[in-house]
């Protein structure tokens, strides 16, 4: 496939993205395709924190309470929903802009999945056994295969630490150096990477404040809302940080204070994976997102690029 221009808006959670993402699809004849794991499931909306209305009249959103909850959306069907996207606002003479925070999803948007080798279901079954009775020890057998790939996903992360085990035992090599395979030649899109930053506590005090307005907004109600409407408890959706917390007020398990508090952590760790990743990222643009000038910031990097 001959590599075809995108911009990219990337960061960590509660950086600043989504304004600047609106901003600058504006001033540049856009549409925003969403790079959000969860902001794709409809219902789900205090917790990913989705565009307004405002800004959704302003520039219209791609990606955007398109799957069920009850449903597992995956990055296969992204890249599908992602291209198609981009063929429909090219058609229409508008530039696609892919903003968001789910960085597997940006990376297989641009070079596509990597090419797994076949799973093993004897491995995965041992691999589940062991995670059963001691997470914490195939954690560290992560860490000590795949450092990077530890890295970038949470401790807590089942469905992640497991794979890459598995991919890393079968293959004998790193899912992370899977990742790499086809860069250069298997670019699907070349595209101008503008990742946003803020100083770490600046950032730890917005996460904390996008928290506080989550729950006090009716983030517990919404997942009671979710089950009452079929979406089951194990279900992918709630894997998101804040619906996992918040479930766990719902069933019981915790108080509101404790899951505010631990939502605010999950994020704060989440937010150092993301940067994590874009630091391990070729040619990212490094913007500072409190600039007061930060869409004309952006727009100068965009013209350097050749955009």
């Amino acid at each position: 496939m001959t590599p075809s221009s995108l911009i990219v808006i990337a960061g960590p959670t509660a950086v600043g993205k989504s304004a600047l993402g609106v901003d600058l699809a504006e001033a540049v004849g856009g549409e925003i395709i969403s790079a959000d794991a969860f902001a794709v499931y409809r219902g789900m909306d205090i917790g990913t924190d989705k565009p307004d209305a405002l800004a959704r009249e302003r520039v219209r959103h791609h990606l955007v309470d398109v799957a069920d909850p009850r449903e597992a959306y995956s990055a296969g069907r992204f890249i599908r929903d992602a291209e198609a996207a981009i063929a429909d606002i090219r058609a229409r003479g508008r530039k696609p802009v892919v903003v968001g925070g789910t960085m597997f999803y940006i990376r297989a948007l641009r070079y596509g999945l990597f090419p797994e080798p076949p799973k093993d279901a004897a491995l995965r079954a041992r691999l589940e056994a062991e995670w059963e009775r001691d997470p914490g020890g195939v954690r560290a057998m992560l860490e000590e295969l795949d450092p990077v790939a530890a890295r970038r996903s949470a401790p807590s992360d089942r469905q992640r630490t497991l794979r890459a085990l598995e991919v890393c035992l079968v293959a004998g090599r790193p899912i992370s150096e899977l990742w790499t395979v086809g860069e250069p030649r298997g670019m699907r899109h070349a595209a101008a990477v503008l990742a946003l930053t803020r100083p770490r506590e600046e950032l730890r005090v917005r996460i904390q404040t996008r928290v506080e307005r989550m729950f006090s907004s009716g983030l517990v109600e919404e997942v009671g809302r979710l089950l009452e409407g079929g979406v089951p408890p194990q279900s992918h959706a709630f894997r998101a940080i804040g619906y996992r917390q918040a479930l766990g007020v719902v069933l019981g398990a915790w108080s509101a204070a404790e899951a505010r508090e631990a939502t605010a952590r999950a994020t704060c760790r989440l937010a150092k994976r993301q940067m994590t990743w874009l630091r391990s990222e070729p040619g990212v643009t490094w913007l500072e997102a409190a600039s007061p000038n930060l869409l004309e910031d952006a727009l100068r990097r965009l013209e350097a690029c050749g955009e």
